[in-house]
């Protein structure tokens, strides 16, 4: 079971803007080859920085405005925020080390 949050325009203030610590997001789509190559990564981060970091992932297809709101032009697109505001964001399918460094100065 993943320890990932499912984001959704109801719970993203709460879950992400007003969390009190930082939080990875991956924007993510079913049919995207590189975003199933993230999830597991993703996932295993979840795990190994419980409590830490939060983590979640947002659907785009199902989020669209939330998606549309934060400027998502490509996907897998991770976020990471603290504080309520982006502090890293990067496009594209990276290996472990590259999404740690997103966030290993924060937590």
């Amino acid at each position: 079971m993943s320890n990932s949050l499912v984001i959704n325009g109801e719970n993203f203030e709460s879950e992400v803007l007003q969390s009190q610590i930082p939080v990875l997001l991956d924007f993510w789509a079913a049919w995207c080859g590189p975003c199933r190559m993230v999830g597991p990564i993703i996932d295993q981060l979840a795990e190994e920085y419980s409590g830490r970091l939060k983590v979640g992932k947002v659907n785009v297809d199902e989020e669209t405005e939330l998606s549309g709101n934060h400027g998502i032009k490509s996907i897998p697109t991770l976020a990471v925020y603290k504080d309520g505001k982006i502090a890293n964001q990067v496009s594209g399918a990276l290996p472990k080390k590259e999404i740690e460094a997103l966030f290993k100065d924060l937590v």
